[in-house]
């Protein structure tokens, strides 16, 4: 408004607002390396507000991104990006809090995001969809098992035994394996960036992927491929507890079993 006479973000004319608005939006997104705030807010949060400050509250940000996409710097976009990729898979390698380790991955997966906004505005949108999706799905069942950490994530099986499954399949897709819904964006940025010649920024991405799905590899093997000692009368949990969200089963198909329809998605891109 100071440069322009008006209240309007689209049609900027000077560099000096839309970098302080990109700066903004990136803080507010918990961009590196402007993340650090993230998982310390995160720990101190209950897991319903969590889930909420990791999913709903990014949605207003990066609508005003997308909004002024013609007026950003692609090169700043693509620097804060590819960092956000490497400290967020660096930074939960060593984490045992599970809401610290969701921090982290947010800022992984929206560094995802930032690179590929400049080029393609619509695949963002995609991405941003299908990691709501897994990140609501991957909180439902935390809240359903009332787990803050491996270690009690480590015995949730004693609770529901079925939910492990298909929290394993979840962590897979937050990781971007295939055959799931989250081996489709990471597919498709990487095939963008191709296309416009950031081969190196590419590599560098694919290889930084493989730092978050090392903690999410560690969460699956804790949670579904070990069994830790625990007292026989704790096995007979599951037989009481009744978890009373009826969204999981929903959220957990959405962030899973995508990547079939692939070709609808493309063409509605």
């Amino acid at each position: 408004a100071w440069y322009t006479g008006e209240w309007t973000i689209s049609c900027m004319q000077s560099t000096t607002p839309t970098l302080i608005l990109t700066t903004a939006l990136m803080i507010k997104l918990a961009i590196a390396p402007f993340h650090l705030w993230l998982p310390d807010v995160i720990q101190g949060l209950d897991l319903m507000t969590c889930m909420i400050l990791l999913t709903w509250q990014k949605l207003a940000p990066m609508a005003l991104l997308i909004q002024i996409e013609p007026e950003l710097n692609p090169m700043l976009l693509t620097i804060f990006g590819t960092l956000s990729v490497i400290l967020g898979g660096w930074g939960g390698l060593n984490q045992p809090q599970i809401r610290k380790i969701m921090a982290f991955s947010s800022t992984a997966h929206l560094g995802w995001m930032i690179v590929v906004l400049v080029l393609f505005p619509q695949l963002t949108i995609l991405n941003l969809v299908l990691y709501l999706g897994m990140t609501a799905a991957m909180f439902l069942m935390i809240l359903n098992l009332s787990s803050t950490n491996i270690n009690k994530m480590a015995t949730s099986w004693t609770k529901n035994s079925s939910l492990m499954p298909m929290m394993m399949i979840v962590l897979m897709s937050l990781g971007g394996l295939p055959p799931t819904s989250g081996f489709l964006p990471k597919w498709l940025i990487l095939e963008e960036l191709v296309k416009h010649n950031m081969i190196l920024i590419a590599s560098v991405m694919a290889v930084s992927a493989l730092l978050s799905l090392f903690f999410y590899l560690r969460l699956a093997y804790t949670t579904s491929l070990t069994t830790p000692p625990t007292l026989q009368n704790s096995k007979l949990f599951w037989q009481t507890y009744k978890p009373n969200n009826k969204m999981t089963p929903v959220m957990v198909i959405f962030s899973t079993m995508l990547l079939p329809i692939l070709p609808t998605l493309l063409n509605l891109l």
